[in-house]
């Protein structure tokens, strides 16, 4: 078989020497046989190629983006349709929804920042074992995720509740003349009962001189049976008739003993303050 590619320059060869024999009419006639005068190698046929079509740079960029789908990452302020515009995606907003639904949820309307979106594929629907871990089909855990982020928007939306006030420490008083004034006006106060600071003190520096234990032994209601006490001295039907509630019912209760006293003088004579003697 000649050899493909190569191209040799004629050769010449002698005539054969061998003799045919022709017979005509029984004449036997002796001719020379003529021999090949040339000898080549057979051109080799052309391999045809085969014409690859060029590839365009559009569909390299979007067999690159087939095989692997872009990530992004939803900022403040992005919609569906501005990633859509950005990345160039073929079917806008809905095309890249449909790729991503189970991430946004049921309203493509409402995304968050911080989830991840799939361009150019569809993303990765929640494995059976988490959906299972959960004790949720991924319909229903499709559902509770959209109404967790729903959720969590309305209490974005939604002013934050002022925290309530802390409850006020009891105020502590003194246990001394001072402290029980003080704590007995603030007795008074949520009673309605009127009085002063300064009526009250005088009139206990002239009834006790300020001694909570105070008594009077010697005076008609002392002769009756019912003598004044405490610091106001007052006599023990008074004080039963004007004690005033969530206060001690004993009547030497400094506290007590003042409000009770305060209480009978709004009754009589319109307030502790109007009293500068005997009452």
């Amino acid at each position: 078989m000649p050899a493909l590619g190569k191209h040799r320059r004629p050769k010449s060869v002698s005539l054969g020497r061998g003799i045919a024999a022709v017979t005509t009419g029984g004449a036997v006639l002796a001719l020379p046989v003529l021999g090949a005068t040339t000898a080549s190698a057979a051109p080799a046929p052309a391999v045809a190629e085969k014409a690859v079509a060029p590839v365009s740079v559009a569909a390299q960029a979007n067999s690159v983006t087939k095989a692997a789908p872009t990530k992004h990452s939803v900022v403040s302020g992005e919609s569906l349709s501005k990633i859509a515009r950005d990345y160039s995606v073929s079917g806008g907003w809905k095309k890249l929804y449909e790729g991503n639904r189970k991430v946004v949820g049921e309203n493509p309307n409402l995304i968050h920042p911080g989830i991840t979106l799939t361009v150019g594929g569809k993303a990765a629907a929640p494995s059976d074992a988490k959906a299972g871990k959960a004790g949720k089909s991924a319909p229903t855990a499709d559902r509770a995720a959209s109404a967790e982020r729903a959720d969590r928007s309305a209490r974005a939306a939604a002013p934050a509740a002022k925290a309530a006030p802390a409850a006020a420490a009891p105020t502590a008083y003194t246990n001394d003349l001072d402290g029980w004034i003080k704590e007995s006006l603030a007795v008074m106060a949520q009673h309605g009962i009127p009085g002063t600071y300064e009526g009250i003190h005088r009139n206990i520096i002239r009834e006790s001189s300020g001694n909570p234990n105070a008594i009077n032994n010697w005076d008609s209601n002392a002769a009756k049976g019912t003598p004044s006490k405490g610091l106001l001295q007052v006599i023990d039907p008074t004080f039963r008739a004007y004690h005033v509630p969530g206060t001690s019912t004993d009547s030497y209760d400094p506290v007590a003993n003042i409000v009770a006293a305060c209480n009978y003088a709004a009754d009589r004579y319109g307030s502790i303050d109007n009293v500068f003697g005997a009452y």
